[in-house]
């Protein structure tokens, strides 16, 4: 009897050891998707995220392209003086900028952004002439790219108001900056490609001043048709500062999705705006500020959006998923401090997902 119980007692430890086995398997198969943990930021919100799933496959392999808003690297004409973004550069490295958010971007397989300042060393480059107030120009030295770079960004657009603004030897010299530090830009007709797996991405950055500035960016989008097989626009225009995207950008940006767009994101009104699903494509209407040296006092509440699709072995698209991860502009306590971070209060968290998702006016 001692025997046929000790018999029992071995078999059901060595069941307890390989269950125990599975389970830590499951969780490490689990955790091979890099973007588990950003996901699971998310996911637990309300409607933080719109799946389209057609089926799923163990060929299949998954894509994440995250997108964050204006980067302003510089404060006003780069003066410095207490509390800009120029004494904050001098104070610290360059890595502290995006620091508690890096990690999102380090680990998505493509990120871009708008930058929105120019890099040049050059001393003597002349402001460009604005017939409008007020007027804004921003300047830095090249080396800050390394507050992109080394945080996981890949890809910028130099399509906005700001890269000329010390004319075209400035734009030159901030292309030179980007690309040496091993990064893409996307402006008008050059278009951003990336791929995986012989899957290829098209980034088209265009500017969108007026309803009619659709047909020069379908233009692009038709080209970049030719050379992918998932195109996105990322456009720039509409008014500052207002919640609610215009009519006519409305109608232009709906427009390049009736052309083809699978995805269309936009910045510079400088705050958030909702999004909305066209066609069953996807319009972010503005990203708002992200890591923003424009001002001291901008309008705490940005995000990163990230798209995930998933690809058969045959280039098809099986399932898209998108995602919003609420984040502050700034931690500072009044003013800015120029680092962004990911929103952590659940109430907080969910203004901005509603906010985003056309339900509420405000997303603070």
């Amino acid at each position: 009897m001692q025997r046929y119980f000790c018999f029992i007692v071995c078999i059901a430890i060595f069941l307890g050891i390989v269950g125990c086995d599975a389970n830590k398997a499951v969780s490490k198969r689990g955790n091979d998707n890099k973007n588990s943990a950003t996901n699971s930021q998310t996911s637990e919100n309300k409607d933080s995220n719109i799946s389209s799933v057609i089926a799923s496959d163990d060929d299949n392999f998954k894509l994440t392209i995250s997108f964050a808003g204006d980067m302003v690297l510089a404060g006003y004409d780069g003066q410095p003086g207490s509390g800009t973004f120029e004494s904050y550069y001098q104070n610290n490295s360059y890595n502290y900028f995006l620091s508690k958010v890096s990690h999102i971007f380090k680990n998505d397989d493509f990120t871009v952004s708008n930058l929105e300042n120019v890099m040049s060393d050059r001393e003597n480059l002349q402001k460009k002439e604005k017939n409008y107030s007020p007027a804004f120009w921003f300047k830095s030295g090249t080396e800050r790219i390394k507050i992109l770079s080394e945080s996981g960004v890949d890809g910028v657009t130099l399509n906005n108001n700001h890269t000329y603004d010390y004319g075209t030897q400035g734009y030159n010299d901030t292309i030179a900056a980007v690309e040496s530090a091993g990064m893409q830009y996307g402006s008008n007709g050059k278009i951003i490609y990336f791929e995986k797996e012989d899957f290829k991405v098209a980034v088209v950055c265009v500017g969108l001043w007026y309803s009619s500035s659709a047909n020069t960016a379908i233009g692009y989008l038709n080209a970049a048709k030719e050379n992918s097989d998932y195109q996105i626009v990322m456009f720039h225009g509409g008014t500052e500062k207002i919640h609610e995207p215009e009519e006519w950008k409305k109608s232009a940006a709906r427009q390049l999705v009736d052309a083809g767009a699978d995805l269309v994101v936009g910045s510079h009104p400088h705050v958030l705006q909702p999004r909305e699903i066209y066609n069953g494509v996807e319009i972010v209407y503005s990203l708002g500020n992200f890591c923003y040296g424009g001002s001291r006092y901008p309008e705490n509440r940005t995000i990163i959006y990230q798209m995930t699709l998933e690809i058969d072995k045959n280039k098809q698209i099986k399932a898209a998923v998108s995602d919003i991860i609420p984040c502050y502009v700034h931690t500072g306590s009044s003013s800015s401090n120029f680092q962004p971070a990911i929103i952590e209060d659940a109430v907080q968290k969910q203004k901005v997902i509603d906010f985003m998702n056309g339900e509420v006016e405000s997303p603070i």
